[in-house]
């Protein structure tokens, strides 16, 4: 009798592991914990964190938060929000809609940076963990739940991993581009809560009375922002401004025109007004680096020409051209007609140079401003800007009988000095998004961008390299001088210390650069934003006043590595930065939706 052989069965092919996060846990039991954790350390703010008020904020009260307990509350408010989303609860699916756990992570550990700040700063300034109530050692334990909770998230989704998800997600255009699906009154809607949010978190920032509360701010909204981007929704809101661009910046003035009127202290409105004066100078800085592409560090000396030419004609005592006393449009013009000649002057022979020699030249260019205006004292040089001592007492200006030295009641509010200035600077800049905008969108902003992209090539397409950058090193300037001769009437006196190209304090020509690095080149809202950080910084954060560069140095190191397009990118810059195939670039299909054939299959 034959004996049959059975043929084995082929092994099956073994199910691939489900994913897992860091920590061993179940997945209903980390989900869980992030939610029971957002929850706890929202409720933990509520609860008394030390015995005495000498601790900023008076952490002492139960049932009411104080200080940075409202941060905790905060960013534990937000925790449960994006855990109750991960459940799929009805109504909250538009926060996440990448799908994917990074959110989580980054809204719980907003909640532990902040918590345990408080917790450490409390114990650091009072002398000891004995200064804790019972509450701040249930804030510290609270906030460190939905941390060991969202580290046990898988960060990959059932078959398919989180890259994999957001590639396809990317993939579908609609997915993103949702705005054209929904009514233009929604859109519009979104846009101005958007903005009233906006102004709120920035209003609340700039007021804030301590350093330690400003850290506490900062913490919570780096995170916030940085899980709103990894979540997609500031795609989705991306979209939206494209489809509504009009209407976004006509939001933003609104907004910007707001915010004096939700002041009390005159001093916060000094510090908006400040950070318009070197946004708006920054944003002129922008033209040459961010779309030109050409380096130069001495750009803070076109802010001085206009400062400077607005201190000479505007009537001070002190100005060595007596009796001249122009009205402020006139002195306008005269201080960017002044700064547009001085950009021709240092382009015209050094614009021939290229990278880092065109770099050095400029640096030198505005050395010799501020020695230059120095040495200007009658005795070492011609009497003309009476030397280190500068230009004081310049008055305040006087705009169809409304003086802007006075305070004003405009609809119950009071608006001091600085917030007349902040208004006026807010027209200015108004004017210089427009120019800016519209020189970006024209055949010689084209031009910038080719020259930016490889000069050589540019220039072998027919465009006069020469003349082009020699338009953007006098447009650029001329948009710092409009804003230098608002700066003198400011500041009350124009004097050369500040017109230097590094320094403690702005203005300086590494910080407007560094303004614009870090908010992103090529853009409108960048070096604003870029300008606003660098000046919230040292004013909110006193150590820092004196390693100044080393901060901002330690950022653009941080922002090279992890964000080289900038915080706000430009699409072009942000595609230069990343390899084809990365998660924000879109794969090629055909008009069904079909991979595109390429040669080599067909």
């Amino acid at each position: 009798m034959t004996e049959t052989t059975k043929t084995p069965a082929p092994d099956a092919t073994p199910a691939p592991p489900a994913p897992r996060g860091l920590i061993p846990l179940p997945l209903a039991a980390a989900r869980a914990l992030l939610l029971g954790g957002g929850i706890a350390t929202a409720a933990s703010a509520f609860l008394a964190w030390t015995w005495t008020s000498e601790f900023p904020g008076d952490l002492t009260i139960n049932g009411y938060p104080g200080g940075l307990q409202w941060l905790t509350f905060t960013a534990g408010l937000l925790t449960t929000l994006y855990a109750l989303a991960s459940y799929g609860i009805r109504g909250l699916g538009w926060l996440l809609p990448a799908r994917n756990n990074a959110p989580l992570v980054l809204t719980a550990l907003g909640g532990f940076a902040v918590t345990w700040f408080t917790v450490i700063a409390i114990s650091a300034e009072l002398g000891g963990v004995v200064n804790l109530e019972p509450g701040g050692w249930i804030a510290a334990v609270a906030s460190l739940l939905p941390v060991l909770g969202a580290f046990a998230l898988p960060q990959e989704h059932a078959g398919d991993g989180t890259k994999e998800a957001l590639k396809a997600y990317v993939a579908k255009p609609e997915l993103i581009t949702a705005p054209q699906a929904v009514a233009p009154w929604v859109q519009r809607a979104v846009i101005t809560v958007v903005t009233i949010i906006g102004l709120g978190v920035f209003t609340y920032g700039i007021d804030t009375e301590y350093g330690e509360l400003f850290v506490g701010y900062l913490f919570v909204v780096v995170f916030a922002i940085w899980a709103l981007h990894t979540a997609g929704l500031l795609d989705r809101f991306s979209a939206l401004v494209a489809a509504n661009r009009s209407f976004t910046l006509a939001m933003g003035f609104a907004a910007a025109i707001a915010f004096p009127f939700t002041q009390t202290d005159d001093h916060y409105a000094n510090i908006g007004v400040n950070i318009l004066i070197f946004g708006t100078v920054a944003l002129g800085l922008n033209i040459v680096v961010g779309l030109a592409g050409l380096l130069d560090l001495g750009y803070v000396a076109f802010l001085g020409v206009g400062a400077y030419t607005a201190a000479l004609v505007s009537g001070s005592e002190f100005s060595t051209i007596s009796g001249v006393h122009l009205p402020f449009w006139a002195s306008a013009l005269a201080g960017a007609a002044a700064s547009l000649v001085f950009g021709v002057l240092i382009g015209a022979p050094t614009l021939r140079l290229r990278g880092d020699y065109l770099a050095i030249v400029t640096l030198g260019f505005g050395e010799i401003f501020r020695i230059a205006v120095n040495n200007m004292d009658g005795q070492s040089g011609p009497d003309v800007t009476n030397g280190p001592n500068g230009i004081p007492s310049i008055p305040d200006l006087n705009l169809f009988g409304f003086n802007f030295g006075q305070a004003h009641d405009i609809g119950g509010f009071t608006l001091g000095r600085f917030a007349n200035y902040y208004l006026l600077m807010v027209l200015i800049m108004a004017i210089v998004v427009l120019v800016y905008t519209r020189a970006a969108d024209s055949r010689i902003g084209r031009s910038w961008i080719a020259i930016r992209e490889d000069e050589t090539a540019a220039t072998a397409m027919g465009i006069n390299g020469f003349r082009v950058k020699l338009i953007a090193f006098a447009l650029g300037a001329a948009l710092a001088g409009l804003a230098g001769t608002v700066s003198a009437h400011v500041t009350y006196s124009v004097v050369p210390t500040p017109y230097q190209f590094a320094g403690s304090t702005p203005p300086n020509s590494a910080f407007l650069l560094a303004a614009v690095v870090l908010g992103g080149m090529g853009t409108v809202a960048g070096p604003l934003l870029g300008a606003a950080l660098l000046y919230l910084l040292p004013e909110k954060l006193v150590f820092l006043q004196e390693k100044s560069l080393l901060a901002f140095g330690i950022a653009l190191i941080l922002l090279m590595r992890f964000r080289p397009e900038g915080i706000i990118a430009n699409r072009r810059r942000q595609l230069e930065f990343h390899e084809t195939g990365q998660l924000d670039v879109p794969k090629q299909t055909t008009l069904t939706d079909e991979p595109a054939v390429t040669k080599a299959g067909a």
